[in-house]
């Protein structure tokens, strides 16, 4: 699995110049989002760590996900998103935290599509929350893959416009 490494340094050099912190919260990318901040530049100084949450009782209990709305939408909505954003920027101190959940493989669930929901927060307030949805036929790991490549490429936008106005 390899990223785009401009992408990867050009993250860890804006937190750094920020002094800023980064916790992870992840589901349908299991993973590969905290595989690829552990990749980047002098990560120790800026990423605090993450947890992949794929469940339901995980997700109530570690990061404060409603059970019933949990429950309504199989832990997949953009409220989740936000909900888990939030709380693992608060569990990890961090001043950003990215959340994912979604769907890698079609099913009943998700109407046979496949698709995500990724949010991030910025010192206890979101500022993006995004559904990205993908060909039903993509492959389980691609689509992973994909919405990793996406949501930081997202995420250094998001850097950037910050940046412009500091």
């Amino acid at each position: 699995m390899e990223f785009q490494k401009n992408v990867l340094e050009y993250i860890s050099q804006s937190l750094m110049t920020t002094n800023e912190t980064i916790a992870i919260a992840e589901s349908v990318t299991s993973g590969c989002l905290q595989l690829a901040f552990s990749q980047m530049p002098n990560a120790s100084l800026f990423y605090k760590g993450g947890m992949t949450v794929y469940t339901l009782p995980e997700k109530v209990k570690l990061l404060k996900v409603s059970r019933d709305d949990a429950e309504e939408n199989n832990c997949v909505s953009a409220g989740i998103a936000e909900t888990m954003a939030l709380n693992v920027a608060e569990l990890f101190g961090s001043d950003w935290s990215i959340s994912t959940t979604g769907y890698c493989v079609p099913c009943g669930d998700s109407d046979y599509k496949v698709f995500a929901y990724f949010s991030f927060s910025y010192k206890g307030e979101i500022i993006l929350n995004k559904k990205l949805e993908l060909h039903p036929k993509t492959q389980a790991l691609n689509a992973q893959l994909y919405y990793t490549e996406f949501i930081l490429g997202c995420f250094k936008s998001e850097l950037n416009g910050l940046l412009i106005l500091k």
